[in-house]
């Protein structure tokens, strides 16, 4: 059985919270953890998926490779975040490779532990969905930010989403570096630098691996602004 902060990671997470306290026993009992280093691969895009994945500490990301050799981030998982479902349950190959951003650790829960659970309670099904729904609004979520927003706006959401309040000025630090965050986000690192440097007009200052930002509600305001209206001004 995992360690209690394990345990407790994957017992909050989307994927398993809303179990019962026995089946989420049952599913834990069948999994495995494992830690990677930095660089180190999951799995490959083409490999057969047998498994879930729940982060429980790091940062670990999605990746394809083009057919001109580059690779498009898909998306990026910190700890409590699950991925895979969607491929697990029918054994289908991977479409995306994975790999460790950081340090990290990772809980592998095979499909089949996850099958026995639905056969022992239906509702889970339901857990189930909800969690590769989540997976899918962040992508159309993505998708919208591509064709709405410009490289600044997107840049100061990311910032957003990592700060731990809603008002004030606050110091965040980014959780990878920034050619990944580039990836993240759709631009090339030299785009991000110039994205970086546009958001000083709002307050944003960066210096090394943190951000700080003197105004949270100011950089929303930004960040939800209409581009085509920011032209006419």
């Amino acid at each position: 059985m995992p360690n209690e902060r394990r345990k407790k990671i994957a017992q909050n997470s989307l994927l398993l919270k809303s179990f019962p306290p026995d089946i989420q026993d049952m599913v834990l009992s069948m999994s495995s953890w494992r830690e990677y280093d930095r660089g180190e691969t999951l799995f490959l895009q083409g490999e057969t998926a047998h498994a879930i994945h729940i982060v429980t500490e790091g940062w670990v990301k999605l990746y394809r490779i083009a057919p001109n050799g580059g690779e498009a981030v898909v998306n990026v998982f910190a700890k409590g975040e699950s991925f895979g479902e969607a491929v697990a349950f029918r054994g289908h190959a991977y479409p995306v490779s994975a790999e460790a951003v950081t340090a990290c650790e990772v809980m592998r829960i095979p499909s089949s532990a996850i099958l026995e659970a639905m056969r022992k309670d239906p509702d889970i099904a339901v857990s189930v969905l909800a969690s590769t729904f989540a997976h899918l609004h962040s992508l159309v979520s993505q998708l919208e930010q591509l064709k709405a927003q410009t490289g600044p706006q997107r840049v100061a959401e990311f910032l957003l989403d990592l700060c731990e309040k809603d008002a004030g000025g606050c110091v965040v630090t980014l959780p990878y570096d920034k050619f990944l965050i580039a990836g993240r986000l759709g631009m090339k690192p030299e785009s991000l630098s110039r994205s970086f440097s546009k958001l000083k007009g709002v307050g944003v200052q960066i210096n090394r691996n943190h951000a700080a930002i003197d105004d949270i509600e100011h950089l929303r305001e930004f960040s939800e602004v209409d581009p085509v209206e920011s032209w006419h001004k």
